[in-house]
């Protein structure tokens, strides 16, 4: 009894601080205490939360699909092998998202729009899809499966499945959101929204109905090729407005890296789509390149980028040339079943244009034959995308500019050629070269 009156006397005594008793300032100890460590909880809870939300956002290539009869949405060539020539990455790329006006996704569910489009349940896709049936594949390749789909509100989706090989999944998850998680332009796929489930990683594209143009110049068309002069040039001039967009309208601008004609999707009314964006490196406009490991399709990727690793928005006015010529000859880059000097699509052009023989480049498949200066012109674009020296390749706007003039001025004053194959695209091209500067 003796020890707790003197213990209660002490509590009760006064003290320096405020004159308040020492129970008192115990127990505000006790409190302060407590909402501190309470303050420092949530602020943990808080920030595991935002980084776990900031890894589903983020976490958001396309395989090369085969050709295949049906129309695909995000397709290659098996033929035509992706290739890896040097290791070399390194840091760099820009920026995790684009700042130009486009935009937002649409759509929404219980989950919440994460500002790159739709976030899609995996029950949902997998409803859409009839549970991934075999039937409603539309393209595959070596890093996933695309699936024709409907989802609730009756709209007709592409979902590509990526497989989880090593983390690719992964990576091409977040490049393809990167680079055109927000782009909206009537030549680029649209990216509609996606899904992160775990491991798995699922990509819902727009669906684009008419196949690819790797199939529509290389496949089982008949005798005579549904794409006339006019289409090609409407689908070539289309595809030099995206990547044009790509190159020049956004900041990070985007390079795409795999332009090839299977990565460039029809509509209906054959307006060209560029897809797959799954190599695609973004490049801050304080950077002139980028070092990274090369990677493309074979026949398509540039001389320049091959043997440095250095890229940059010439690497794909390169590609874009090499598609150019394919378009007008109806020939794949590489075809190993052509004659030894007709193998290389780059090389035999060349030589057929310094034979002066450029007529017969046209594919034999259009039953019209082009205005002389309109081929001229295109050939001559060509050429000009393939030139050696990367920094003399024009711009893709100006090579829009070029493609859509019908009376492209051409220079009064005649001037040496830049490569000997130019000397004989005809009398007036070899004297007057376009001035796209």
């Amino acid at each position: 009894m003796a020890v707790s009156s003197s213990t209660t006397t002490t509590l009760s005594s006064k003290t320096p601080i405020l004159g308040q008793k020492l129970y008192v300032i115990i127990a505000a100890t006790l409190l302060i205490l407590t909402t501190i460590l309470l303050i420092i909880f949530l602020c943990i809870r808080r920030h595991f939360i935002s980084k776990r939300r900031r890894s589903v956002h983020v976490a958001l290539k396309q395989p090369s699909p085969s050709p295949s009869p049906d129309p695909i949405v995000l397709g290659a060539n098996k033929q035509q092998p992706q290739i890896i020539v040097k290791s070399n990455e390194s840091a760099g790329g820009g920026s995790t998202a684009t700042s130009a006006s486009v935009g937002s996704g649409e759509g929404n569910n219980n989950n919440g729009d994460m500002g790159w489009g739709r976030w899609y349940g995996i029950k949902e896709l997998e409803i859409a899809t009839s549970n991934f049936a075999v039937e409603n594949v539309i393209g595959e390749g070596g890093y996933g499966v695309v699936y024709r789909g409907v989802v609730r509100d009756g709209s007709v989706v592409a979902v590509k499945n990526l497989l989880n090989n090593k983390g690719q999944a992964e990576k091409e998850f977040k490049v393809e959101v990167e680079a055109i998680g927000k782009v909206r332009h009537k030549n680029l796929v649209g990216l509609m929204g996606f899904c992160a489930d775990g491991a798995k990683r699922l990509l819902v594209y727009e669906y684009v109905d008419n196949g690819n143009l790797e199939q529509w110049l290389h496949g089982e068309v008949g005798p005579i090729s549904p794409l006339t002069w006019e289409i090609r040039m409407k689908i070539a001039i289309g595809t030099a407005k995206g990547l044009a967009y790509l190159h020049e309208g956004l900041e990070p601008k985007v390079v795409h890296r795999d332009v090839k004609s299977s990565n460039i999707l029809l509509d209906r009314k054959f307006n060209a789509k560029v897809s797959d964006f799954g190599l695609a490196k973004l490049l801050g406009s304080e950077k002139s390149y980028v070092t990274t490991r090369v990677m493309g399709t074979f026949g398509y990727v540039s001389p320049d980028y091959a043997s440095t690793g250095m890229l940059n928005e010439c690497s794909d006015v390169y590609s874009f040339g090499v598609l150019l010529m394919e378009i007008v000859t109806g020939r794949s880059p590489v075809d190993y079943s052509k004659a030894p000097g007709e193998m290389n699509l780059v090389d035999w052009f060349k030589g057929m244009v310094a034979s002066r023989r450029g007529e017969e480049l046209l594919d034999p498949k259009i039953s019209v034959q082009p205005p002389p200066r309109s081929l001229k012109r295109v050939l001559l674009v060509c050429l000009r995308c393939i030139d050696m020296d990367a920094n003399k390749r024009p711009k893709m706007g100006q090579i829009v500019h070029m493609l859509e003039a019908e009376d492209f001025p051409f220079r009064t004053e005649p001037r040496p050629p830049r490569d000997t194959t130019t000397l004989h695209l005809g009398s007036d091209a070899a004297s007057k070269v376009p001035s796209v500067n």
